[in-house]
């Protein structure tokens, strides 16, 4: 009995701990952060926060607070924290306009600049997690978050060598950093998908339908197979004949939807005459397996959908003007008996 209540008391302790009652799979938070200077007068910031592909936080230019963009974006944290977290951001965004000036004036580089960052953590399964910061110059990798320290990123410039041995004499900054990615970063990132759990888990079955898009040339077809309002991100698409998928098969960016559901296009260049027997092929998570399949018949570029709809409006058209002759026939007939 007594083996019995330590075991109890050691997963009610673990519980707390955030130990192995945890997700049962991996997911990202991340924050990304573009800045631009046009000069040295003129800089803007903006940013936004993501748990997996859902957007949970953003901040603009304009403002220093966050913005809770979900019913469950403050998680577990209390109001305590997340003021203590306001007030970190509000000292980094006005230092880091502050140092990036500084370091532009002494180096004289040349405005327009832009920089981009991407800093979160990984967490696994259990109580596992890797963090990581990324910082881009003019869409290029520049530097990194490694351990304790800032690193050069590979084939930069040599000016990058004292702008990190400047950032790392500053060793408050460094131990902050640490701090937010491998303590607050986890402990965050799980507190959300603890709250959001029913948004993450949620699956929305997708919408499918063809059409084609301007000719490539000559005797050539361009077919899209578009796929829209599905959720979560992974997707399949593919152009068919057969079984047999089709190697030149292109495909968009994954385009979000106002609603955070997901929008994909999958296009194919053929020859007019090599149409006919291509078929669109979709897979998603929410279709259990039972995949969506459009033809390509004979160049139509609707759906069975459609096709019914078209013919439904057209019955009801021409059934409009079978009663509106006889109305009209009956009316004729009256003015005849009164002449």
């Amino acid at each position: 009995m007594r083996r019995l209540l330590l075991l109890l008391q050691v997963w009610a302790l673990l519980r707390v701990l955030g130990g192995p009652e945890g997700p049962q799979r991996s997911f990202s938070f991340r924050c990304l952060q573009i800045s631009s200077f046009s000069s040295s007068s003129r800089a803007r910031t903006d940013g936004s926060a993501w748990l997996g592909e859902l957007q949970t936080h953003s901040w603009g230019h304009s403002s220093d607070a966050f913005r809770f963009l979900q019913p469950w974006s403050r998680g577990g944290f209390s109001d305590q924290q997340w003021g203590r977290l306001q007030h970190i951001f509000r000292v980094y965004r006005g230092s880091f306009t502050r140092e990036v000036q500084k370091f532009v004036k002494k180096l004289q580089v040349a405005y327009p600049i832009q920089l981009q960052l991407s800093a979160g953590c990984e967490v696994r399964p259990g109580n596992a997690s890797t963090d990581f910061f990324h910082v881009a110059f003019q869409g290029s990798d520049f530097l990194s978050f490694q351990g304790t320290s800032w690193e050069p990123a590979a084939q930069v410039s040599d000016w990058v060598t004292s702008v990190i041995g400047e950032l790392n004499e500053d060793q408050g900054t460094r131990e902050t950093v640490k701090w937010l990615l491998s303590v607050i970063c986890p402990q965050l990132a799980r507190s959300l998908v603890e709250a959001g759990a029913s948004e993450l888990q949620k699956q929305v079955k997708p919408e499918a339908w063809l059409s084609s898009g301007p000719s490539p040339g000559p005797g050539r077809l361009l077919l899209v197979c578009h796929v829209s309002g599905f959720y979560p991100k992974p997707v399949w698409v593919m152009w068919m004949r057969g079984e047999q998928e089709q190697p030149d098969t292109q495909h968009s960016d994954l385009l979000p939807n106002a609603d955070w559901t997901w929008y994909h296009r999958a296009t194919l260049d053929v020859a007019a005459g090599e149409a006919a027997g291509l078929s669109c092929r979709v897979k998603h998570s929410s279709l259990e397996g039972q995949d969506i399949v459009l033809h390509w018949a004979g160049g139509s570029r609707t759906s069975t959908g459609l096709v019914v709809l078209a013919v439904l409006a057209c019955l009801v058209s021409l059934l409009v003007l079978t009663v509106g002759l006889r109305l009209w026939l009956k009316r004729c007939c009256s003015y005849q008996d009164v002449l």
